[in-house]
């Protein structure tokens, strides 16, 4: 395995910076466009909550799913087309979503959002090893740091573009995507390279792979049931089983074939072991920050979703400003300080937000989502930035999947913990217009305080595992060599 250096190399630099925050900015701004026109969706497909539901959790739980398999993929046939192929699955299934009918009253759009997690997988995945193998080493912080502003930017303009699209149209939160998947695609196809030379002869781990989606799919969609139940007791319990024996088989799989899906091995090395726990452990801590705080600005605050979405401004703009300087002082310094200190400066962002409550004053509520935004970007840029540069290039597919895998699972077991702690004591009515509609609680102040007392206990929890991430993080090597930061 060799990496390729030639003179146009800074050049390219930005090349594949450009190509990869196409789809950073497409996934963004999909995301929290999508949560504005979910009112207009439920209405038009004559849809209930539940399946409402499904059309997020399950665009997350395919991405989860797949993305380390995809990983692997990467490592054997290059980035470049794995990347593109990405662009023009989501592209696809984006299409389809926006011709979503009301006869099959939601479902069809589920699937489809299933088809844009394959198509975000590909991207998700293929886009940290594309800019690591662009930058060199000593500049792989700042470009990962830098690639990451498209995701915050996103955050901040998604409600804008949702509310602007959904009052012509709520298809056009989807089809707006066609185009632009267009001329990502494109744009890839004509500019990307592969600057790292991958090892020939290589076979893939079918049993392997097909054990671990199986497996982890059904766990997640098991415990995701249990938050959100559609299904008897029994078919919960049948996906767990499932789920654990997959995972079983998964692991004895992987200890004897010689070219495995997912290598235990890079576990092994300190430096890649605890950055990747305390990536777990912080989506864990925050997966469901951002859902109970829009809750929050809908519900005892009594906003519309619109303005709801606008006024989580500050987090998104404190993630922007923060990460791309954590990236590059990680590549001067190293990461175990900064994402360390990231985690503390959200741990305390928590413990504020676990004393919020309907009379808080904006501004209080905006420092500590500013201190959460800040200390969620000091964490992720120097911590991804150790994963990637702390494995050879030819693993680096392999180790974005794995990073992309722990911290997706840590979120969806974040919505799984927190929101029964939220919601599960408010009536049903009342938690379906607020998480609709918005306008408060100001009818139910019986539901107002069950509400206000369930996000605190959430917020102390998410403190909580903020503090361990915390400690496991700084238990990372100080010191490096070779080409680990």
């Amino acid at each position: 395995m060799t990496e390729v250096v030639d003179a146009e190399w800074k050049g390219y630099e930005w090349v594949a910076l450009s190509v990869t925050t196409v789809g950073a900015l497409l996934a963004s701004i999909q995301g929290s466009a999508l949560l504005i026109a979910l009112p207009e969706i439920m209405t038009h497909l004559q849809t209930g909550f539940l399946t409402i539901m499904w059309v997020i959790l399950s665009f997350m739980l395919i991405t989860t799913a797949v993305v380390p398999v995809v990983g692997r993929l990467a490592d054997m046939f290059g980035r470049k087309n794995l990347y593109n192929a990405g662009f023009a699955v989501f592209t696809i299934g984006s299409l389809l979503a926006g011709f979503s009918q009301p006869q099959y009253h939601g479902w069809d759009l589920v699937l489809y959002r299933v088809v844009q997690g394959l198509g975000g997988a590909l991207l998700l995945t293929n886009s940290a090893a594309i800019v690591t193998d662009a930058f060199r080493h000593g500049r792989i912080g700042f470009g990962l740091g830098v690639n990451q502003i498209a995701f915050a930017a996103g955050f901040l303009v998604g409600p804008v573009v949702g509310g602007i699209l959904a009052a012509i149209s709520w298809r056009w939160i989807f089809l707006v995507n066609v185009p632009l998947g267009i001329f990502g695609t494109l744009w890839g196809m004509a500019r990307l390279r592969e600057p790292v030379s991958l090892p020939g002869n290589q076979r893939f781990d079918w049993l392997g792979s097909l054990s671990f989606t199986a497996g982890l799919g059904a766990l997640l969609l098991a415990a995701s049931l249990v938050a959100f139940p559609m299904v008897s007791v029994t078919v919960v319990y049948a996906l767990l089983v499932v789920g654990i024996l997959g995972l079983i088989v998964f692991f004895i799989i992987e200890r004897r074939v010689p070219q495995p899906m997912l290598d235990l091995r890079l576990f092994r090395d300190k430096l890649f072991a605890y950055a990747s726990a305390a990536n777990a452990l912080n989506g864990l801590a925050r997966g469901a920050v951002l859902f109970i705080l829009i809750f929050f600005l809908q519900g005892p605050y009594g906003l519309d979703p619109l303005w709801a979405g606008i006024l989580m401004a500050p987090f998104g703009a404190a993630f922007m400003l923060v990460g791309p300087i954590s990236g590059y002082l990680s590549d001067k310094i190293g990461s175990r300080g900064l994402a360390t200190t990231g985690l503390l400066v959200s741990a305390i962002a928590l413990l504020g937000l676990a004393t919020v409550v309907s009379t808080t004053p904006y501004w209080l509520l905006a420092v500590y989502m500013v201190l959460m935004g800040g200390g969620s970007g000091m964490f992720s840029s120097p911590n991804i930035s150790a994963v990637m540069s702390s494995v050879r290039p030819e693993q680096r597919g392999m180790a974005a999947g794995i990073n992309s895998m722990l911290m997706n699972t840590g979120m969806m077991l974040s919505i799984v913990v927190a929101f029964p702690l939220v919601l599960a004591r408010i009536p049903e009515d009342v938690m379906f217009h607020v998480f609709l509609y918005g306008g408060g609680m100001a009818s139910s102040p019986q539901a107002l305080s069950t509400f206000e007392m369930g996000m605190h206990q959430a917020f102390l929890v998410s403190f909580a595992i903020t503090m361990i991430a915390a400690v496991v993080s700084y238990l990372r090597p100080s010191n490096s060599s070779n080409n680990r930061i």
